[in-house]
């Protein structure tokens, strides 16, 4: 894992005229497979700004308290879906979540999990791997093997309308982790491949909405999801997860009629 190398200065955010600092308990389940048999919990006080982002607050604890802490973040502004973990029992990603949206008082405690249904590696890096491996499954691609035109494939406002919430899904996992279905069958393909399912199973451009449609009739496709809108509920980018399967169900189901 590339080593994350701290700011030369304290990482925290310039304190704001007018805004107090808060003193925030971290605490962070802790797992190295190399000395620990089990999961264990670790508790570490920092100060934050109520609008400083989690991502920042866990900084504090690796940068400058406990370098052997493990995690994974990237681009740390929402985008590249990385720095997803449970914090405060739901699923989030730390670079959205803001100290004020877990903390209500200094000396305030704040759960820190890796996410769950996926073996953990070290701390809060989990081994994403089957997560990507029900992502292929799905083909996702476009499929067209007609002639390219001279121009660009067209589209009608209408067409792309129905496909724009399932192309905002960044692959973070959030979803798919939070699915108690996902919990105890991980066969399960999961809400996340089935949303970028959707978006090509309803891109009226490509070819492959048949094959998509049987890799969702499958025992381990669409079938699987019981409506718990967890998924919903646990999605940072505000993908209505829920309604989208329920429309691959409904093609799933039209397909056979």
């Amino acid at each position: 894992m590339p080593e994350v190398y701290p700011p030369t200065t304290s990482g925290q955010s310039a304190p704001q005229p007018g805004v107090s600092m808060l003193k925030v308990k971290v605490k962070i389940l802790r797992f190295n497979p190399e000395t620990d048999k089990k999961a264990h919990w670790e508790t570490y006080e920092v100060e934050a700004q109520p609008g400083d982002r989690m991502l920042d607050v866990i900084h504090q604890v690796k940068w400058f308290i406990d370098p052997s802490l493990a995690l994974r973040r990237s681009c740390m502004h929402g985008i590249c879906g990385s720095d997803a973990m449970l914090i405060q029992g739901r699923n989030r990603l730390a670079c959205k979540t803001l100290v004020r949206d877990v903390v209500k008082k200094s000396g305030d405690t704040v759960t820190v999990e890796p996410i769950r249904g996926l073996k953990v590696e070290k701390d809060l890096v989990v081994d994403m791997e089957p997560f990507f491996d029900s992502y292929k499954a799905i083909m996702p691609y476009f499929i067209n093997e007609s002639p390219a035109p001279a121009t660009e494939r067209i589209q009608s406002e209408e067409q792309a309308e129905r496909m724009a919430h399932s192309s905002n899904c960044i692959l973070c996992a959030c979803c798919t982790t939070s699915c108690p279905i996902f919990w105890v069958n991980g066969s399960y393909i999961g809400p996340a491949s089935i949303v970028q399912a959707h978006r090509f199973i309803f891109d009226s451009r490509d070819q492959a909405t048949h094959q998509r449609l049987n890799i969702m009739n499958q025992n381990t496709g669409v079938w699987r999801c019981r409506t718990a809108y967890n998924c919903t509920e646990a999605c940072p980018r505000d993908i209505p997860i829920t309604q989208l399967i329920e429309e691959v169900k409904r093609a799933v189901m039209y397909q056979q009629a």
